[in-house]
């Protein structure tokens, strides 16, 4: 509880000083709107319900792509640490893919597929999949061997000893390879609002930032952005905080 008092006066003053610096004149700049007008786009936003129904879309699109990420990208990580040919293969392949710029597969997807959600679905799993996968490998492949070889010891073979000791073990390594998957699955999104548009579905996120930069409109900008920020803190606190907690119990390092 002192933690949250404390975050919560610190960022109150932040905002506090950003105010008077901007009433005061010394930020005068039209890249850096006041939390004022911030806060008045944001509550005009919800009244008129444009910032709820955009979240809602943008999160439709971000949960299904990520998930099919996941339930791809996992399994493929475990094969990449398994087998050398897969390494030598798929796993060179996802390494190049996994360092393009999510952006790039925007022309890609709108060639092949047009302007429909199958390109958003497309551009959300090309950009979040690979790096998933390869975290998975490299988490994996960190476990060390005296675990395996205990495991065989005392009589475990194939599947199950990577089941019941290698994924185990390389939990932590998985979970923040989700995370990561997870950060590059919004910035795929974005891209892939602002460049593709689909009418039937709504407007996201990604669409109200790139309208609110053609009529300059910086509070937009910047209020969407905030709205971005808070839907990825609540997403972590809901989907990986309390797999983090759980492993820290689970393996004795919780400082609580």
């Amino acid at each position: 509880m002192k933690r949250l008092w404390v975050s919560t006066l610190f960022f109150a003053c932040l905002i506090a000083v950003w105010e008077i610096l901007i009433r005061k004149g010394v930020w005068d700049s039209p890249l850096l709107p006041s939390p004022t007008d911030i806060a008045v786009y944001l509550t005009r936003g919800m009244r008129s319900g444009e910032l709820i129904d955009a979240s809602w879309v943008t999160s439709k699109r971000l949960f299904l792509g990520y998930f099919v990420s996941l339930v791809v990208g996992l399994p493929l990580g475990l094969l990449n640490a398994r087998f050398r040919f897969v390494q030598d293969t798929l796993g060179v392949v996802a390494l190049g893919l996994q360092t393009l710029p999510s952006v790039c597969w925007a022309p890609v997807a709108l060639i092949t597929f047009g302007q429909n959600e199958v390109s958003m679905f497309f551009i959300v799993l090309m950009g979040s999949l690979f790096s998933i996968m390869l975290a998975t490998s490299a988490g994996v492949q960190s476990v060390p061997p005296i675990y395996s070889r205990a495991a065989r010891t005392m009589g475990s073979r194939g599947f199950h000893t990577w089941y019941a000791v290698m994924l185990p073990a390389s939990l932590p390594f998985v979970v923040s390879g989700m995370k990561q998957g997870w950060a590059f699955a919004w910035r795929s999104l974005m891209g892939a609002e602002i460049y593709v548009i689909v009418q039937k579905t709504g407007a996201g996120l990604g669409l109200l930032l790139h309208y609110g930069r053609e009529v300059h409109d910086i509070a937009a900008v910047a209020g969407i952005m905030v709205v971005i920020v808070v839907i990825g803190l609540v997403a972590d606190k809901i989907m990986f905080s309390p797999f983090e907690r759980f492993m820290h119990k689970r393996w004795g390092t919780s400082k609580e």
